[in-house]
C-alpha cells in the first residue's frame, strides 16, 4: 500500500547514520519486524526495516539509515528525506513488506542478531516483546565497527537492567581502552556463548552474506532449525 508521509524530524545517531521519524497521512498496519519501502521513482523502491514497534508506534514511523556518501542507494534517501523536511513535502512510501516479523505466538527463547543499522530490525522486535511483557529469554547481538556505532547502547543497558529476561551481548572489530563487551565478528561471538541454539527463535538483520553465513554456520555446528530462522534476507538468497 502507498502511503504519502510527513517528514517529521531527522536526528543523527552516529557519524552517516540517522534516525528518521516519518508521519503518514494514515495508519500503517504492520507487525514487529517488518519494512517499509522508500519509493524514489516508478521502478526504484528501497527496503529499510521499520525501527518502531507496532504497539507503541504513536502514529509514526521510525527509521535508522546508514547513509555515508559511498553508499548512493541510502545517501540519497537520506537527501530525499531532507528535502521534503525542509520545503514541508511528502515522501512516498510502499508498507508492509516482509515476513521476518516476530512470532508472538512462540514461546521458545530470542536470539536477535543485529549488525550495523540492522539493529532497527531486532529493535522493534525486543521492544514490540518487552511492550506485550512477554517473559521469553531474549539475547540481543549488536555488532558493529566500534563503539560509536553503537548509538542505543545506554538504552540495551538499560533494558537489560530493567527486565531479567533481556541480555545485550554488544560486539566490536575495533575495541576501546576500556571495553566490558565482545571483540570481533558478532557471528563468531553467539558460537562461542551457545553450545546449542535448537531451541531458539532466531532473528538477523545486516548484510545478506551474514545472514546467509549465519544460517550456514548455526545449522550445520549448533543444530539450528532453519524453518526458526528469520530475516528479510533469505526471501532473496
Amino acid at each position: 500500500m502507498s502511503i504519502q508521509c510527513k517528514v517529521k524530524s531527522i536526528e543523527s545517531l552516529a557519524a552517516n547514520t540517522y534516525r528518521i521519524l516519518l508521519h503518514p497521512e494514515q495508519p500503517v498496519a504492520f507487525k514487529a519486524g517488518q519494512y517499509l519501502m522508500v519509493v524514489m521513482g516508478e521502478k526504484d523502491k528501497r527496503p529499510f526495516s521499520i525501527a518502531s514497534s507496532p504497539c507503541r508506534n504513536e502514529g509514526e514511523l521510525e527509521l535508522h539509515i546508514g547513509a555515508a556518501e559511498q553508499n548512493a542507494y541510502a545517501h540519497e534517501v537520506v537527501e530525499a528525506m531532507k528535502t521534503a523536511l525542509a520545503d514541508g513535502s511528502s515522501i512516498t512510501v510502499d508498507a508492509p513488506h516482509g515476513d521476518a516479523w516476530v512470532k508472538e505466538e512462540s514461546e521458545r527463547p530470542l536470539l536477535l542478531i543485529a549488525g550495523g543499522t540492522g539493529f532497527s530490525y531486532v529493535r522493534s522486535i525486543l521492544d514490540h516483546c518487552v511492550a506485550q511483557k512477554k517473559a521469553n529469554p531474549i539475547y540481543l547481538y549488536w555488532g558493529a565497527r566500534d563503539n560509536s556505532q553503537l548509538y542505543a547502547k545506554d538504552e540495551l543497558i538499560t533494558l537489560s537492567e530493567q527486565y531479567a529476561n533481556v541480555h545485550f551481548i554488544p560486539v566490536v572489530e575495533q575495541a576501546p581502552g576500556e571495553w566490558d563487551g565482545k571483540v570481533g565478528n558478532v557471528l563468531e561471538a553467539v558460537s562461542e556463548d551457545f553450545d546449542v541454539l535448537e531451541d531458539f527463535d532466531i532473528y538477523i538483520a545486516g548484510r545478506f552474506e551474514m545472514a546467509g553465513a549465519a544460517r550456514e554456520q548455526f545449522t550445520q555446528n549448533k543444530q539450528a532449525r532453519s524453518d526458526r530462522m528469520f530475516a528479510d534476507a533469505y526471501a532473496f538468497i
